[in-house]
């Protein structure tokens, strides 16, 4: 149990900075992020796969896109191959801007890191990857 506790409580500690130092200030959700950095990475992709990617709900990535499209960041439309699907794609501004957020974030992810040595990040490394991939073994549930 203290493992577990102290791995939610990292983990909810780093995205509460992250999004307060990071995000926020450019008017964004950590959800809101997460979509953005979804489509960077991607290039034009399906919305559906921005949820799975991203481990969104589709009526979550939906409901944020509504206000990052709004905002002149992405850019919605309809597939011509199947007129349900929605495919999303970053406008110059909305490259610019997780350019510029994505080099915040990880200059701050970098200070977090930085209070470990490069043995205790890459053994952190080993020992989370070790544990989700035990997860097979057992009826572990995911986002959909």
């Amino acid at each position: 149990m203290r493992l577990v506790l102290t791995l939610h409580r990292a983990a909810n500690m780093l995205v509460y900075d992250l999004e307060s130092t990071v995000h926020r200030p450019r008017g964004w959700s950590w959800p809101g992020f997460r979509v953005l950095f979804v489509i960077w990475l991607t290039g034009r992709v399906e919305a559906k796969q921005v949820a799975e990617l991203a481990g969104m709900s589709r009526a979550a990535v939906s409901a944020l896109v509504a206000t990052l499209s709004r905002d002149g960041l992405v850019v919605k439309e309809r597939s011509p191959h199947d007129g349900r699907a929605v495919h999303l794609s970053l406008t110059e501004r909305g490259r610019e801007s997780i350019t510029e957020a994505f080099r915040a974030h990880n200059e701050r992810e970098q200070e977090w890191a930085g209070s470990l040595s490069e043995d205790e990040r890459e053994t952190l490394i080993a020992l989370l990857q070790k544990m989700t991939a035990g997860s097979v073994h057992f009826d572990v549930r995911h986002r959909s």
